[in-house]
């Protein structure tokens, strides 16, 4: 999963992008409105994490942007201002939370969990497909009850293909979800990352859909 943090306050944003990375995300930063609204408006996310009081484009101006432009992707919206007809507007214009500052960083992670599952349209953290089982809180894989040690980027990958509900997703597709712009990742490195995951967790359980792409089959053998 792959979310952006925007926020002006150098210390916060790295605090947000750090606790986003140890909970299984691929994060990028931006910390003005109009290099946020770019980002938003090229680059594919699974969750924005956007703060208001913005240097050049305020926040409220950004996501309008976004959705006028037929951007979907849940945005969290952060503000340090208690001004409830602030909240209602930020609602309005088409954020699907709301977090006050301070927070506490537990909970901002559980906000955002939260958002990308209701996007994918899973009411649980733990997501079962046949017998494999991705729990998203605790970012664990098993296999007929059995844990799977993977790396943060094979966790990634599987957590990606589990959210996509049984639809095939190409590699470039997943390269676009699973690395940050600081990152590199091609179609060659997707195929690679697939190989590893099915030593992992059974030849099968990641089949191929030939022309489409990857999914995840848990009840393969």
């Amino acid at each position: 999963m792959r979310a952006l943090v925007v926020e002006d306050d150098p210390s916060v944003a790295q605090d947000v992008a750090q606790a986003l990375g140890s909970a299984g995300f691929a994060v990028d930063v931006a910390t003005d409105g109009e290099d946020a609204w770019y980002r938003g408006d090229v680059e594919e996310y699974d969750v924005i994490v956007l703060d208001l009081g913005l240097p050049r484009l305020d926040g409220l101006s950004v996501l309008k942007r976004w959705r006028t432009g037929g951007r979907t992707m849940p945005v969290l919206i952060l503000s340090a201002r208690e001004d409830w007809t602030e909240k209602v507007e930020g609602i309005e214009a088409g954020a699907d939370d709301y977090l006050g500052k301070p927070f506490e960083m537990a909970e901002l992670i559980a906000r955002v969990r939260a958002l990308v599952r209701r996007a994918a349209g899973k009411a649980s953290p733990r997501i079962e497909i046949g017998r494999l089982v991705v729990d998203t809180r605790r970012m664990t894989v098993s296999v007929d009850g059995r844990p799977v040690r993977l790396s943060p980027l094979e966790f990634r990958l599987v957590d990606y293909l589990a959210h996509s509900d049984g639809r095939a997703v190409s590699a470039g597709e997943i390269a676009e979800h699973l690395y940050g712009v600081a990152e590199s990742g091609d179609t060659n490195a997707i195929e690679a990352l697939v190989t590893r995951l099915r030593r992992k967790l059974g030849a099968q359980r990641i089949a191929t859909r030939r022309g489409f792409g990857y999914l995840l089959d848990g009840d393969a053998p």
